[in-house]
């Protein structure tokens, strides 16, 4: 995107979401960025039993459990997970993200625990969350600053397979709003895990599927929709679940069909950028997918289009020694207590328009 980049090099000061950014020369614009992030939470358990999840968490992430889960390490995991989203995007938007999605979380409770700590009660993020079937008990959900997005609907969609009835996964959660005046459409998703090797692989296209099923029956409404497809997909940008079953695309120049989407997230993970490392290489499970009425090719930004996609990797989120230096410093690993943050860094992506 040698345009944009040259746009944003030679004439563009952005300042920040809702301020002005100028151009020199002798019509001056104001350009405005808004942030959308996505975090996988790692585990947000709390640390009381629930009848209704699956025994092992009951077991684990409890004072009494096999993790030794005691309030003073939920609130240390509070306090750490806050610290990040209060640093995402605060480069370009002092805000940080308008919306964030969000993953591994137990029930709404502990999101509710955590938009309320210190570092980031003052953006008073609300949450939309529904129950997921997941034999695991954890769920998907979207944090938003009402002053930035305002939810007009919601739905979960059920990953079903007819060849596994007893199948269970998280559901996919779409959520429809207005963004600074535009109707934005935001689509949270975690994907099944890789366990069991090839046999997972069936799993993942069909969660590749179903999103894009969801997504092109937005469209059908509104060939001009704006949809951001985020989460935690435990594919790269490259495996065949998105190029094949998400029809993503890393180049705009490849955006050539109709349907196909655009992975901003590619271009990174081919430079060697990921968001976790599994024996001592990086993948990019953690993706921000778009359609392409967020793209442009002809300089407009009238409305929002997409500018950047970063993944937060900074040096305070990685171990600092041993077998895994420079890997995300997770909670626990096993059963060992780290205090660290999550096994994923967080990725998020500016849009950008023109300011009336």
């Amino acid at each position: 995107m040698k345009f944009l980049s040259s746009i944003l090099t030679l004439s563009l000061i952005v300042i920040a979401f809702g301020t002005s950014a100028q151009t020199s020369g002798h019509q001056a614009k104001e350009y405005k960025l808004v942030c959308i992030g996505f975090y996988n939470l790692e585990n947000l358990f709390d640390t009381i039993v629930d009848p209704d999840t699956n025994k092992i968490l009951q077991d684990d992430f409890t004072p009494d459990g096999a993790h030794a889960f005691t309030a003073e390490r939920y609130q240390k995991k509070l306090e750490n997970l806050s610290t990040v989203i209060s640093k995402l995007g605060t480069e370009k938007t002092p805000d940080g993200p308008a919306v964030l999605g969000v993953c591994e979380i137990e029930n709404k409770q502990v999101l509710e625990d955590l938009v309320n700590m210190p570092a980031i009660k003052d953006r008073n993020y609300k949450i939309m969350h529904v129950e997921s079937p997941d034999i695991r008990g954890i769920d998907v959900a979207l944090l938003y600053q009402e002053k930035y997005f305002q939810p007009t609907s919601s739905r979960s969609v059920t990953l079903r397979m007819e060849d596994k009835p007893n199948f269970r996964t998280r559901n996919q959660m779409l959520v429809t709003g207005m963004l600074d005046g535009e109707e934005v459409h935001f689509m949270v998703a975690h994907w099944p895990s890789r366990r069991g090797g090839k046999s997972s692989v069936p799993k993942r296209m069909a969660a590749a599927k179903l999103g894009k099923s969801v997504i092109d029956s937005v469209l059908a409404s509104n060939p001009k929709a704006k949809v951001i497809y985020m989460g935690d997909l435990n594919d790269d940008p490259t495996s065949p679940s998105l190029k094949k079953g998400m029809l993503s695309e890393g180049a705009i120049t490849k955006l050539n069909k109709k349907g196909k989407l655009f992975n901003p997230m590619e271009p990174l993970f081919k430079k060697g950028i990921g968001s976790l490392a599994w024996r001592d290489s990086w993948n990019l499970f953690d993706q921000m997918i778009c359609t392409q009425s967020l793209v442009t090719r002809t300089k407009d930004y009238s409305d929002y289009k997409y500018y950047q996609a970063v993944v937060f990797n900074k040096e305070f989120l990685k171990n600092k020694e041993g077998s895994f230096k420079g890997y995300p410093k997770r909670t626990f690993v096993g059963t060992t207590w780290q205090g660290g943050y999550s096994d994923h860094f967080p990725v998020y992506l500016y849009l950008i328009k023109e300011k009336k």
